[in-house]
């Protein structure tokens, strides 16, 4: 899917040689904020932490080896250094449900940066000149890991059941269902609505970690954001099936 914020594709000169130390300072700089969150109380023992930024750095591994082949500009810009950022909170939110430790006032206080930033990238990209494929879709894959996340945290850390993991698993569902039926793969256009529905979804697994709405209320709310984003699917779906060649 399109990420309205980035734009479309490019065809990508080589980058330059100075992207690989730009992306291990944004590596660096999201340890760094992992190890703030330990200490601001999101919990979980050091075992949990310590696979959390393994597994962190092994997504910049990813990141770079993907720079190399489809980025397009000579330097990494402040847009990507918060995507990378955004992926280092997600991480960190891993790390304590290594030791069952879910949900709460820190996990929605970690959560709530994350989706601030989540706008804050994309401008930047636009402001500094730096749009490009690469970037809506790393924003697009942090956005999925985050929901997928903040979901986790939901169901082993509050009241509600194993169905407020749709709301992590639907973006994850529509690419298998692409591994099988190619025409699902092709490029979407630009619609505003899936930004407005992302924040939708993510406010509410952020909500969701709070004590804040009753049993009930966070039941209606996980439902509706759930049928929100079915909707979306389904609108996208459609026109997919329609272009399809």
């Amino acid at each position: 899917m399109t990420d309205p914020d980035h734009g479309p594709l490019a065809q990508p000169p080589r980058p330059a040689a100075g992207i690989p130390a730009q992306v291990a300072a944004g590596a660096a700089m999201g340890v760094f904020a992992m190890q703030a969150l330990r200490l601001g109380g999101i919990g979980g023992a050091a075992g949990g932490w310590l696979a959390a930024s393994a597994l962190y750095l092994g997504c910049c591994a990813m990141i770079l080896a993907q720079m190399r082949r489809s980025y397009p500009h000579d330097r990494i810009g402040g847009c990507n250094a918060v995507t990378l950022l955004r992926a280092a909170i997600t991480c960190a939110l891993l790390a304590p449900l290594a030791d069952g430790v879910a949900a709460g006032w820190a996990v929605a206080v970690a959560g709530g940066v994350a989706l601030v930033l989540d706008g804050v990238d994309g401008w930047l990209a636009r402001r500094s000149g730096l749009v490009s494929g690469f970037g809506a879709r790393f924003d697009m894959e942090v956005d999925a890991a985050f929901a997928l996340a903040l979901a986790l945290h939901a169901w082993l850390g509050t009241t509600l059941g194993p169905g407020v993991l749709l709301l992590g698993m639907l973006r994850y569902g529509f690419v298998a269902a692409g591994l099988a039926l190619p025409w699902l793969r092709a490029e979407l256009p630009q619609r505003l609505r899936r930004k407005a529905i992302c924040v939708l979804q993510l406010g509410t697994l952020i909500l969701l970690q709070t004590p804040l709405p009753s049993h009930a209320q966070a039941e209606f709310l996980a439902w509706f954001a759930t049928a929100a984003v079915v909707l979306s699917f389904a609108l996208d779906i459609r026109w997919l099936w329609r272009h399809r060649p």
